[in-house]
C-alpha cells in the first residue's frame, strides 16, 4: 500500500471511532429522562416576618400588611398592640413569603431547605430571622414549620453621592430552616403496577423505554400508554423489593428522540437549533443598508492678541456601507446544523440577522423543523 493513502486511511478510522463514539455517547440513563411514579416532589408556601433587620425593613406606614402582621404576632404571645396601631413606626421586620420543596421521602421530624422572598418595600434581608411560619401543601395542610437566621448572597451600600447593589439582597434562603411535621403517606410495596412519565414527551422514547425495559426483564410488563407515560406492571415476586427493582431500572440506557425544533429568543437573540433539523436547497443572501454617523467637535481658539472668541467647529463624518461584499450563497438539502451555520457565517452574518434568516427559510417550506419565537 502506498504511503500517501496510509495517513488518510488512519484519519477516515479515526473519524469513524469518533462517530460512532458519538454515537454511543447519546444514549443516557433512563433516571435521568423519566419520573418514577411515588418519587414527585411537592411544593409548599407560607407567609410570615423576618425580624431583627438593621433598619432595611418594610416602612410600615406604607405596608399595611406587614403592620397588621406584626401586631397579630404580638396579639398571639399575650402583646396587645391595638391600641397603639398608630404609632408603629419600626423598619426592622419584613413580610415575607417562604417556598420550600417538600421531597417525597421525608420523614417527620427531617429538615429542608427554604427560600425568604420579600413582598413589601424591604430593601435588604441580610441579618434577619425568620419568626415561626407554617408552610402549606396544595391541600392547606400544614407539612412543615419554618423559623432561622436568613442567609443573602447580594449586598447593597449607599453613601451619600452613590450607592452600589450586587445580586438580589431582598431574597435568601434559610438552610435546614424548615422541619417536616407531617409526612406524605405512600406505599411502594403495594403498588401492582407503576407509571413512568418522561420529563419530554415522545412517542418514540416512550416506545424505546418500554422495550428496553421488557428486554432486561425478560418479559412484556411495560408498554407505551402515550408520548408521555410507560406503564410497568410489577411482578408479584418484586414486590416486597420495588426501590431495588426501580434502582436497576434507572441504570438502562436509553437513546431520547426529539423533534426537529428550532428555538428563538428575539429578545436576547439567541438561537438554539436540534441535531434533527434538516434544511432544503435554499438560496440565501443578505445585505443593509448601515449608516454610520461620528461626531467629532474640535475647539477653535483665536489668535494671540486678538478680539476673537474661542468657538466649537463641528466636524461630522459619515460612512455608508451598502452590503456590495455580501454574497448570494446557496445551501444544499439535508445539511447538517453546523453546515447551515458555517454557510451563513461566511456571509458574515450576526445572530440578529440569521434569525431574520432562518423566519424566512421556514417561511419558504425549506425548513423541516418546528420555529418557536420568544
Amino acid at each position: 500500500m502506498s504511503t500517501i493513502f496510509r495517513p488518510l486511511l488512519a484519519f477516515i478510522a479515526l473519524l469513524a471511532a469518533g462517530i460512532g463514539s458519538v454515537q454511543a455517547d447519546a444514549a443516557v440513563r433512563l433516571k435521568d429522562i423519566v419520573n418514577f411514579e411515588g418519587s414527585r416532589d411537592n411544593l409548599l408556601v407560607g407567609y410570615g416576618l423576618v425580624v431583627g433587620l438593621n433598619g432595611t425593613g418594610d416602612d410600615v406606614t406604607k405596608s399595611i400588611f406587614t403592620r397588621e402582621s406584626v401586631i397579630g404576632m404580638l396579639d398571639r404571645l399575650g402583646v396587645n398592640a391595638r391600641d397603639a396601631q398608630l404609632t408603629v413606626r419600626t423598619k426592622n421586620v419584613a413580610a415575607v413569603m417562604v417556598t420550600a420543596t417538600l421531597p417525597s421521602s421525608s420523614r417527620q421530624g427531617s429538615r429542608i431547605d427554604v427560600s425568604v422572598s420579600a413582598m413589601g418595600d424591604a430593601k435588604d434581608l441580610q441579618g434577619g430571622t425568620l419568626v415561626g411560619v407554617p408552610l402549606l401543601g396544595a391541600d392547606g395542610e400544614v407539612y412543615a414549620v419554618a423559623q432561622g437566621q436568613v442567609s443573602v448572597g447580594g449586598f447593597s451600600a449607599k453613601g451619600a453621592g452613590t450607592s452600589i447593589s450586587q445580586g438580589v439582597p431582598t431574597a435568601g434562603k434559610v438552610p435546614d430552616g424548615a422541619i417536616i411535621e407531617r409526612e406524605i403517606a405512600f406505599d411502594l410495596a403495594k403498588m401492582q403496577t407503576m407509571n413512568i412519565a418522561l420529563r419530554n414527551p415522545d412517542f418514540t422514547t416512550a416506545e424505546r423505554i418500554a422495550t428496553a425495559i421488557n428486554t432486561y426483564m425478560r418479559g412484556t410488563l411495560a408498554h407505551a400508554t402515550d408520548s408521555g407515560t410507560v406503564a410497568l406492571a410489577i411482578p408479584a415476586a418484586m414486590r416486597s423489593d420495588v426501590v431495588g427493582l426501580v434502582t436497576r431500572l434507572e441504570q438502562l440506557r436509553i437513546e431520547p428522540d426529539q423533534v426537529a425544533k428550532v428555538i428563538i429568543d428575539d429578545a436576547n437573540g439567541v438561537i438554539v437549533m436540534g441535531e434533527n433539523v434538516k434544511i432544503s436547497t435554499v438560496a440565501v443572501a443578505q445585505g443593509n443598508l448601515t449608516v454610520k454617523i461620528t461626531e467629532t467637535p474640535q475647539v477653535s481658539q483665536p489668535g494671540p492678541l486678538s478680539n476673537g472668541t474661542t468657538t466649537v467647529v463641528p466636524r461630522t463624518d459619515i460612512q455608508v456601507d451598502t452590503g456590495k461584499d455580501r454574497r448570494l450563497a446557496v445551501v444544499p438539502q439535508g445539511i447538517t446544523i453546523q453546515e447551515l451555520v458555517n454557510s451563513l457565517n461566511a456571509l458574515g452574518i450576526g445572530p440578529r440577522d440569521m434569525i431574520s434568516i432562518l423566519q424566512a427559510i421556514k417561511a419558504a417550506g425549506a425548513m423541516q423543523a418546528d420555529l418557536e419565537v420568544h
